[in-house]
């Protein structure tokens, strides 16, 4: 968690551009797009299947 208090004197493009940093070297960021973007073992497996299958189709058309 981060926590971030405006100190005195402080404007509020100061104190939101301190918080964006420490949310940046805290590393959350890439931890939430990671959750965010989380795919079963079935899905993984199935775009898989569909990438070869575009490769295999590409590799036909360039062969003409």
């Amino acid at each position: 968690m981060v926590i971030v208090k405006k100190k005195k004197g402080e404007s509020e493009d100061k104190l939101i551009s301190r918080f964006k940093k420490k949310i940046i070297y805290s590393g959350l960021i890439p931890e939430i797009r990671e959750r965010d973007r989380f795919k079963s073992k079935a899905e993984k497996k199935k775009e898989k299947k569909a990438r070869v299958k575009h490769q295999i189709e590409l590799e036909k058309k360039r062969n003409y």
